[in-house]
């Protein structure tokens, strides 16, 4: 695999090559081939930690596919030191707004009619500003104040682009470097495009939205903007107009009237609900992404990223959190090596003492302050350092937990995540049973137990019939009983033609004591036939376990 020398790609290298190398990973860097780039850059030395700040704000300045491509490698605790991780997951770009007039074209020709015809009112100024879109608030013709969120002018174009460079130095690396086997870096890259190009299709986003307000229709303090279909498109997407403040934005005195710690609570209630039971998670939850509304409730808004949790591994997720809030280090590691899955290198021992050492502190979480989120990403960590591979679920959910701990530390300082996690786990486990008995699960059990009690009277009858005429018999299949027997014969076989051989190597040597009128060389003829004849069975015996041990050896199967 050969690296593009297209021009366009060749800048990217480069920045790239730079990037690596003022991190500490100057191997990768070089791997890639161009060193002019790295003439300036002086190296993070092996095992250092730059300020993590300072990436995040280096992966601003490469564009938005490099901002997008951070929050992703802020899931990545097999990858990163835990500061990056923080640092990355807190990555908000800033940029400067495009001009109305690209606005006015983009929603005219998304919509398939002027905006004055489409809205009442829009607001020329943008009221939020990112590198893939903005936000500008309107109005609708029958009054309905909703917020538009416009996609930037050949931004597609350009994270297509930067994901094709992306693409050609994960392939390299993969292909050169033990780095790219061991974390197969081309596996990453591909989880990346998807994630990007459905953050870039708004129609995917608006139904997002209506999921997440059906799944959370009971919390009445969460409230979700709910699209508007008629005006919106893959490229435009307009929603209901949240008024309120970001969290990060209240004041003390703000809180204690809106009784943070009531929102708090019923926050994280319902991300335990999102993750455990409902499999569709809002999987960025950072502070600026959640508002305090005007009527005292938390909006979720910009759903452009989510996750999706399977039944199973929702099992094993609250398992390991419930592990992992109570200081259960041995359970957390079981846990998470069903979740895993080992390469060769794994080693269970250390694994298992390390996961020990870290679950073991959230036991005085209250005391030291130790989040959840923190303590999943740092049990992701130690699996990849320890050669276990873990679902990006896993990583996923330390990151969404990360950034609610912050925000659950936002609105209430002394919220505790491991204890909420504690009250809550029987109310989602009894949830989690709720739903699984569905009509068609019902169904499903009732024919099962149909088919058993119908054929139940046979099967009784004829362990009965066996059991009176004495012919009762189990097998039990667990080795392989003519193998082992052919096994046994031959040793038996070999022992025995040992002993014939030592029968004729001692009768020789008595006969050759004994006086005889044939001889050969002045010794017996028959005391010499015997050593011949003692000699030649020995070499066949030695040749034929020579060529029996080889051949079991090509035919051992390979673990």
């Amino acid at each position: 695999m050969a690296l593009s020398l297209k021009p366009e790609y060749l800048k990217r290298y480069r920045q790239i090559a730079a990037l690596l190398f003022k991190y500490g990973r100057s191997d990768l860097a070089k791997s890639l081939a161009v060193d002019d780039a790295l003439a300036d850059e002086p190296e993070t030395p092996p095992g250092a930690v730059r300020d993590a700040t300072e990436l995040a704000k280096d992966l601003e300045e490469l564009g938005p596919t490099f901002v997008k491509l951070g929050q992703l490698l802020s899931t990545r605790a097999d990858l990163l030191p835990l500061p990056y991780l923080e640092a990355l997951a807190r990555l908000q770009d800033h940029v400067a707004p495009f001009p109305y007039k690209e606005v006015e074209r983009i929603v005219s020709a998304e919509l398939g009619v002027r905006l004055n015809k489409a809205f009442a009112t829009f607001g020329h100024v943008p009221i939020a500003a990112a590198s893939l879109a903005q936000v500008h608030k309107a109005t609708l013709v029958d009054g309905r104040v909703v917020a538009v969120k416009v996609q930037r002018p050949d931004i597609r174009e350009r994270v297509l682009e930067d994901l094709e460079v992306l693409d050609q130095i994960a392939a390299f690396l993969d292909a050169h470097t033990e780095v790219g086997k061991r974390y197969e870096l081309g596996l990453i890259v591909d989880v990346f495009r998807k994630g990007l190009m459905r953050e870039l299709d708004y129609r995917q986003e608006a139904r997002n939205l209506v999921a997440l307000d059906r799944n959370l229709r009971d919390f009445a303090l969460i409230v979700v903007p709910q699209p508007v279909d008629d005006h919106s498109t893959s490229r435009v997407l307009t929603m209901d107009f949240i008024r309120g403040k970001k969290i990060t934005g209240l004041t003390p005195l703000a809180r204690r009237k809106a009784d943070a710690p009531r929102l708090a609570e019923e926050l994280f209630r319902a991300y335990l609900q999102q993750i455990l039971v409902d499999g569709l998670v809002h999987a960025d939850p950072h502070p600026g992404n959640i508002f305090l509304t005007n009527d005292g409730r938390i909006a979720l808004i910009d759903l452009g990223m989510v996750v999706h949790v399977a039944p199973e591994m929702q099992e094993r997720l609250l398992q390991l959190l419930l592990a992992t809030s109570e200081g259960r280090g041995d359970e957390a590691a079981t846990v998470a090596i069903r979740i895993g899955e080992p390469r060769e290198a794994f080693d269970e021992g250390a694994f298992r003492r390390r996961i020990a050492e870290v679950v073991v502190l959230s036991k005085e979480s209250s005391l030291e302050k130790i989040q959840v989120g923190r303590l999943v990403l740092l049990v992701a960590r130690i699996s990849g350092e320890c050669a276990l591979r873990v679902p990006p679920e896993l990583a996923m959910l330390g990151k969404t937990l990360l950034n609610l701990d912050q925000v659950g530390a936002a609105l209430d300082e002394d919220f505790d995540p491991n204890a909420a996690i504690r009250r809550h786990a029987p109310a989602v486990m009894g949830e989690r049973m709720r739903r699984s008995l569905t009509p068609g699960a019902l169904f499903g059990a009732a024919l099962e137990l149909k088919d058993f009690v119908q054929k139940l009277p046979s099967r009784a009858n004829k362990i009965l019939d066996h059991l009176a005429d004495n012919d009762l018999a189990m097998k039990v299949d667990a080795i392989d009983e003519q193998l082992l027997m052919q096994g046994f014969q031959k040793v038996a076989n070999r022992i025995t033609t040992g002993l014939v051989l030592a029968a004729l190597i001692v009768g020789a040597a008595m006969l050759v004591r004994v006086p005889s009128a044939f001889t050969i060389l002045g010794y017996p003829t028959l005391a010499i036939l015997l050593f011949l004849a003692a000699t030649a069975g020995g070499v066949v015996l030695l040749f034929s376990i020579f060529v029996q041990d080889r051949r079991s050896g090509r035919n051992k199967p390979s673990s």
